[in-house]
């Protein structure tokens, strides 16, 4: 946007503003309305910081949009019930369905968190998270890694909350609905960003 005004910014004050207005932005995004019907899709993959393995751990609803990431250092019963118990708390309401890979520590903070939902643990059932990871891992390559794990925190809660908005929902769209799309979420973005 600024370049169309013949604005030239560095890369560098870019980053610095996305920074300080980028979590702004994020919570004042409109988020998709949880939903009793919802099948969470859940996957965590490792990323490394300064040498050490570090877990990124992602919830995907049926829509493929995040619904919410958190980064740990491990990858345990423990780090999936802190996870699982910071997804039910951020969306409010419980899925019909959650639908892992084949890590057991699923399977036992599930039964600790809510034990009423249906689990389902297949690998080729996960897709939907498992692609979710491509888009987080072409910019990783693009930003040369992350510094240290809250910023890789700090980004994927903008990056997530800005995808969801731009790319439409995975479902069989005409070219007319998806530029329908794209436009409102244009419109969406002036709104939150207070650009006229």
């Amino acid at each position: 946007m600024l370049l169309e005004r013949g604005i030239v910014v560095p890369y560098e004050t870019i980053r610095r503003w996305t920074k300080k207005f980028g979590p702004d932005y994020a919570r004042r995004l409109r988020r998709k309305q949880p939903s009793r019907g919802d099948l969470w899709h859940l996957d965590e993959v490792a990323i490394t910081i300064a040498g050490k393995k570090h877990w990124l751990w992602r919830a995907v609803d049926q829509d493929g949009y995040v619904l919410d990431e958190i980064v740990q250092n491990r990858r345990n019963t423990k780090a999936a019930k802190r996870w699982l118990t910071r997804l039910l708390t951020k969306q409010g309401v419980v899925p019909k369905r959650m639908i892992t890979d084949k890590l057991r520590s699923y399977g036992a903070a599930q039964r600790q968190v809510m034990p009423n939902v249906e689990h389902r643990s297949h690998k080729g059932l996960n897709n939907r998270a498992e692609n979710s990871h491509g888009p987080l891992r072409k910019r990783e390559r693009m930003m040369q890694g992350f510094r240290s794990p809250g910023a890789l925190q700090r980004f994927v809660s903008i990056f997530s909350a800005l995808r969801n908005l731009f790319v439409p929902a995975r479902s069989h769209r005409s070219a007319f609905e998806i530029h329908h799309h794209r436009l409102q979420a244009l419109a969406a973005w002036k709104t939150v960003a207070e650009v006229s």
